[in-house]
């Protein structure tokens, strides 16, 4: 039955009183005083939904906008970070001295990268209230190809603009960090730095034996006979062994090579000099391997006249590492996607 038809009425009867006859006609009856109530209901119903729909659409609109907004301030803050950062220093005519870092492992991608170095150490030879350039250091060493390449870039350098270059060690100057500093003009050390280990190593690990005992077989197709070599899961071959030994050999000359050209007359050479050990400053100075104790304020002040100090080191800060962090994600997303529509072609 449709709520709205009318509801039939009840009969009076002949018999009753004429006068309840009319007020039974007249009065509406208990269903129909109800049935205002029904649409008012579904009206109430309805109209909660539509506020609450358009809540939920304005709070999406809200958040969207919120998150655009977001986005764009942290891309105009990269933006911005990266370009400040790299050019932090601008080409003054006042005298000073001109640093550049040299912290942590020597390698391609790292901080003291040849490529990264060099960029610092070219506009500090460049700019001309530069009177000299000191080199700080604190590193291991590294990849004798990268120290090589600075060690090479610095005395071109040094002989274009004729301006000298200091090496001060910290903490540790070993290995390609020594290379680098070989370059310099004159090397500065505390007494406890660590200075020296002028050496080449290979490292690796063998696993024939446990495999052995494991039962595991190695199953190695090469086009070369020595495509395989120093492979950790194949036993040494006699031959290999003594190419990659006269290789490093090699390296290591070249090595010493650049350290006595760096050194001249100063070094005091001992048989144990080039054998890979390190000693503390106090004993480099006696060695020859460093000049004198100072530190960077020391040097600035006192060997190259200009106390203002400079720092020329480019440097990874907090934006550029999400930036770098933030291209990964992007670069992984985009293979995973590549990955998933790669079987419906």
């Amino acid at each position: 039955m449709n709520p709205n038809d009318e509801l039939p009425r009840p009969v009076p009867d002949a018999t009753a009183n004429p006068e309840d006859i009319l007020s039974t006609l007249d009065a509406p009856s208990a269903a129909a005083a109800a049935r205002p109530a029904a649409p008012n209901a579904y009206e109430k119903l309805l109209e909660h939904f539509a506020t609450e729909y358009l809540k939920d659409r304005r709070s999406d609109r809200r958040w969207k906008t919120f998150y655009r907004v977001a986005w764009l301030a942290f891309f105009v803050f990269v933006a911005w970070s990266l370009f400040s950062q790299r050019h932090h220093v601008s080409s003054t005519n006042t005298p000073h001295t001109a640093l550049v870092e040299v912290r942590g492992e020597i390698a391609a991608d790292t901080e003291a990268s040849a490529e990264l170095l060099l960029s610092a150490i070219k506009n500090a030879f460049e700019d001309h209230g530069a009177q000299a350039v000191v080199l700080r250091i604190n590193s291991p060493g590294g990849s004798p190809v990268q120290a090589g390449i600075v060690y090479d870039e610095i005395k071109r350098l040094k002989a274009k603009h004729g301006k000298k270059v200091y090496a001060v060690v910290e903490e540790m100057c070993a290995s390609g960090a020594y290379y680098i500093a070989a370059a310099a003009d004159e090397i500065y050390v505390d007494k406890a730095s660590m200075v020296g280990s002028i050496g080449v190593l290979m490292d690796g690990f063998g696993f024939v034996g446990l495999m052995e005992k494991l039962g595991v077989e190695r199953r190695l197709l090469t086009a070369g006979e020595n495509k395989g070599m120093l492979d950790p899961f194949t036993a040494q071959n006699a031959k290999q062994r003594a190419y990659a030994q006269a290789m490093l050999d090699q390296i290591h000359q070249q090595f010493i090579t650049v350290v006595k050209e760096g050194r001249g007359a100063r070094l005091h050479e001992t048989p144990e000099m080039f054998s890979g050990l390190f000693w503390n400053g106090e004993e480099a100075v006696k060695m020859g391997l460093a000049d004198e104790f100072g530190n960077l304020d020391y040097v600035a002040r006192e060997v190259v006249k200009a106390e203002e100090v400079i720092d020329y080191t480019p440097r990874d800060n907090v934006a550029e590492r999400l930036a770098k962090r933030f291209g990964a994600a992007m670069g992984e997303g985009a293979v995973k996607a590549v990955r998933s529509l790669a079987p419906l072609r």
